[in-house]
């Protein structure tokens, strides 16, 4: 005898606003028409995502985090050098993106009341990467590298939704010359951190060597150790 199988009704909102977004956006009318389509009740739809399209986006951008942490630490990476294994994670994202509904997710989170969302949102993604990566900084680093991705990262989508070549070769080759760029930029700072300029900013480094990863949950607080 076959299980039963309960639809999770956030999941079924989700898929089916998915084929309204194109036409409405992420918006109230995309909400109250996925409502119709999972024959779920108005009230329950709100509970879900109490602020309606915003909520509803979010889940799209976190179920597409979840499909790339799953197909990433699926793949063998072993090969790889470190700087194509982001860029690969990166490029597994966006693959499993649909552009029109980035598209609009970029429109609605480009709005100054949602910017902070969106902002969230993009950290999200690059923290699963490094996490996923086995990334185990616990100090300014963790920050440092996550603010670093978040700026290849969001550079590569804006570049993504407007790239019209076969296969967004375009893409891949500027995520390549962002990555490059970032590898540049940290052989010289390793460099000026062992010099003599590196003994000059000794004392106020120092006190970035008190900062600390956000304790047991993800986003963009820290702590300061005593």
């Amino acid at each position: 005898m076959s299980e039963s199988h309960t639809p999770d009704p956030a999941q079924a909102l989700l898929d089916a606003a998915l084929s309204h977004v194109p036409f409405d956006g992420w918006s109230s009318a995309t909400l109250s028409a996925a409502a119709r389509d999972a024959d779920v009740s108005p009230a329950l739809a709100r509970a879900l995502y109490p602020r309606g399209a915003v909520d509803l986006a979010l889940a799209y951008h976190r179920r597409g985090d979840a499909e790339m942490v799953r197909r990433l630490t699926a793949a063998d990476l072993s090969e790889l050098r470190f700087r194509d294994r982001i860029a690969h994670a990166v490029r597994l994202r966006l693959d499993g993106a649909d552009r029109e509904l980035v598209r609009r997710g970029a429109t609605l989170f480009a709005l100054p009341p949602h910017a902070a969302d969106g902002a969230r949102a993009v950290w999200g993604t690059v923290d699963a990467i490094w996490t996923a990566l086995g990334d185990t900084s616990d100090d300014i680093n963790w920050y440092s590298k996550r603010a670093t991705l978040s700026g290849v990262y969001s550079a590569t989508v804006l570049y993504w939704l407007g790239d019209e070549t076969p296969d967004a070769e375009a893409t891949w080759a500027f995520l390549d010359r962002r990555i490059d760029n970032v590898m540049q930029f940290e052989k010289v700072k390793a460099r000026v951190t062992s010099g003599p300029m590196g003994r000059v900013l000794a004392g106020p480094l120092s006190v970035l060597e008190r900062v600390r990863k956000p304790g047991g949950r993800r986003g963009f607080p820290g702590s300061v150790g005593g």
